[in-house]
């Protein structure tokens, strides 16, 4: 009996703990435009200094969502940073180093920036503090060269994690192609040989993507920043060669220093809009709900990733 009261005190703890944290500062403007980009950055008030990555999705082959080059080609400019990805663990044009340049070139980012592909000479393994699911977090080994990252993510669906945004930007995006079957899997499998449509423990899996985008997180401790881009919000994300059309009107770009109050403001904004001719948010709210997306949210908060309560501060005059 003793030890359930002090279980449940250490638990009531843990919860006020969290739940007493202050807002995080969200930062957003309905502008979308490479000066915008560059104003939200420096609204943060956290320099990037040293080596910076500037994590992106390239998209896939055909897909004509991921951000355009030219939008954030000024900001990449400003703190002379390398675009970094890692290969897909599906296969498809991103599936080796080879097709996968291939299809940065094509969507032009090789002409504004260095690519890095951080898997592109191994991989390993960054400790995770919440262990339930996977052990370790897998991620290419040019990580280490850096000292700085951007988090610079498109908001928008997802297949199988409802939704996209700096969470997933970071664990599913971070990892290498072998660190992407860990995640999806939630543990079960290291490898990407026959580990395709094996999502077989949902909540698992989006435990995971928020236990390793915490992972990486420790490896910048302050040094790192996280911007979404909202626009081009289709229910299928940049992974996926043919996307289902874009519905929803672009937003804006939302910036934050908290990956979990920023992620929330983003779904909260798509769950706020009033559906109209021409910007119809249903579809995309049906595929967060679909896949319980919003629990990647709430389980990062509950590892202490971050924090769900936040205030917008627009930096628009």
């Amino acid at each position: 009996m003793k030890k359930l009261i002090v279980l449940t005190l250490v638990m009531m703890c843990s919860a006020l703990s969290t739940y007493s944290q202050k807002p995080a500062k969200v930062y957003v403007t309905r502008d979308i435009s490479s000066e915008s980009l560059i104003k939200i950055y420096k609204a943060l008030g956290r320099k990037a200094k040293g080596k910076v990555a500037v994590k992106i999705s390239t998209g896939e082959e055909n897909n004509p969502n991921s951000l355009n080059p030219q939008l954030i080609k000024p900001l990449v400019d400003l703190v002379n940073g390398t675009l970094v990805e890692c290969n897909t663990a599906y296969g498809g044009a991103r599936g080796t180093f080879e097709s996968h340049r291939q299809v940065i070139h094509k969507h032009g980012y090789d002409a504004i920036a260095k690519v890095d592909l951080m898997d592109e000479e191994g991989e390993y393994k960054i400790p995770v503090r919440d262990t339930r699911w996977i052990k370790y977090d897998i991620v290419g080994t040019h990580l280490k060269n850096y000292d700085f990252m951007i988090n610079l993510a498109h908001f928008k669906g997802h297949p199988m994690g409802g939704f996209g945004g700096v969470i997933k930007n970071q664990s599913i995006g971070v990892a290498s192609a072998n660190g992407k079957a860990n995640i999806h899997t939630a543990g079960r499998k290291e490898v990407v040989e026959g580990m395709w449509n094996m999502v077989d423990n949902q909540d698992g899996f989006l435990e995971s993507m928020a236990a390793a985008a915490q992972g990486v997180a420790d490896v910048f401790g302050k040094k790192i920043i996280y911007i979404s881009v909202m626009n081009n919000m289709s229910v299928d994300c940049d992974c996926v060669d043919q996307p289902e059309a874009v519905k929803v009107k672009d937003y804006g770009i939302l910036a934050s220093l908290d990956p979990v109050a920023l992620d929330q403001a983003c779904v909260d904004i798509v769950f706020g809009m009033t559906p109209s001719e021409g910007d119809d948010n249903r579809p995309l709210m049906e595929r967060i709900n679909r896949q319980h997306g919003i629990h990647t949210i709430e389980h990062a908060e509950a590892i202490g990733f971050g924090t769900r309560k936040y205030k917008l501060i627009s930096i628009d005059k």
